[in-house]
């Protein structure tokens, strides 16, 4: 039988203090609350190209300008947004650890981390 996961808060708090590498996974909800669309999502830009399939060197070779035209639109929308309070806590969690000898390492699949 497994135990289920631990809900206690201060529990979590001493192991967080005690670590010294913390992985920081997030998605594309954290964009979307500074107004980025998804990929996936209602009125995803996905409906209209499939973005893994524009992020390659083949797709590059086989229509340079659509693949241009893709780049150049997240660049653009992403001119436009400023960070919300979830980007400024990592942003601030990575120099508070850093500043402890610390490490904070972010994984994500967002275009504007």
């Amino acid at each position: 039988m497994t135990s289920r996961p631990s809900s206690d808060l201060a529990q979590f708090r001493q192991k967080l203090k005690e670590s010294k590498h913390l992985v920081i996974l997030t998605g594309a909800g954290v964009s979307a609350e500074s107004g980025v669309p998804t990929f996936r999502g209602a009125g995803g830009y996905w409906r209209t190209y499939n973005a893994p399939d524009l992020a390659t060197p083949e797709a590059f070779d086989e229509d340079p300008s659509l693949v241009w035209e893709f780049y150049h639109y997240r660049r653009e929308l992403m001119r436009s947004k400023d960070p919300n309070p979830a980007h400024i806590a990592i942003a601030e969690c990575q120099k508070r650890w850093k500043d402890e000898n610390r490490r904070v390492s972010v994984i994500t699949q967002n275009i504007d981390e």
